[in-house]
């Protein structure tokens, strides 16, 4: 059956990513995967976190925070229940734990760098934009750290990035937009590290089980999927 985008079942989006767009933040990026649009900031502050203070801990700090505005969706949500959203904290933890796989705390130094990923417009994989989108922030924050002479070595080891693909009407397909992510029989999220390796994997048999094959196969989908991502990120940040 063909996809309502009419892509192919290995298809990714349309994809852009506009660097520089807060001229507050250290770091930013506005990405686009199709209809969804996340914007991710990267802040930086001179000091570690006040937990890694107090057990005189050494190194600096990743972390995140994730929200969609009142109206990313069809239907305005209001602010407080935003606030209050466990799914928004979840994907927090996400990001963050994305991000730090591949950086080097001590070479980052006492700094603690927050990576705030705000959905513009949510259409299906917004957490996965999130991630690709704030690992770019994140390498202009810590390039900024580097220009002004806070550390000497660039602490991020590899590249990050994040995609969806799921089993929509007995067919396996990469990067699902709303329409299919609603109706999905299997729901996962990968993320994946420069050199191909796995850091999350998140799969969901929505409808059924699913079998160790097809998470096989949805494995290399993104491996693919994430590999192209990450050739769009080298482009953004040459």
């Amino acid at each position: 059956m063909m996809r309502p985008s009419m892509r192919k079942t290995d298809q990714i989006r349309p994809v852009s990513m506009e660097t520089g767009v807060n001229k507050w933040a250290e770091g930013s990026c506005l990405i686009k995967m199709g209809g969804t649009q996340v914007l991710c900031t990267a802040s930086v502050e001179m000091n570690q976190p006040l937990w890694k203070r107090i057990q005189n801990k050494t190194g600096g700090w990743v972390t995140a925070e994730y929200s969609m505005l009142p109206r990313a969706n069809g239907t305005r949500k209001g602010r407080e229940t935003l606030m209050k959203d466990h799914r928004s904290a979840e994907i927090s933890r996400l990001i963050g734990r994305a991000m730090r796989s591949v950086v080097d705390m001590e070479k980052l130094g006492r700094h603690t760098i927050t990576i705030d990923c705000d959905v513009i417009q949510a259409d299906g994989g917004t957490r996965c934009a999130a991630v690709t989108g704030g690992y770019v922030a994140l390498v202009l924050a810590v390039r900024w750290l580097i220009d002004a002479g806070r550390i000497r070595e660039n602490p991020i080891r590899d590249y990050v990035a994040a995609i969806s693909a799921g089993l929509w009407n007995g067919e396996l397909i990469l990067d699902l937009d709303y329409d299919e992510d609603c109706v999905a029989e299997m729901d996962s999220n990968f993320v994946v590290s420069g050199d191909g390796k796995f850091i999350e994997i998140q799969a969901t048999g929505e409808q059924h089980p699913f079998d160790r094959d097809q998470i096989e196969q949805l494995m290399d989908m993104a491996t693919d999927g994430c590999k192209k991502l990450i050739e769009l990120q080298k482009q953004v940040l040459e």
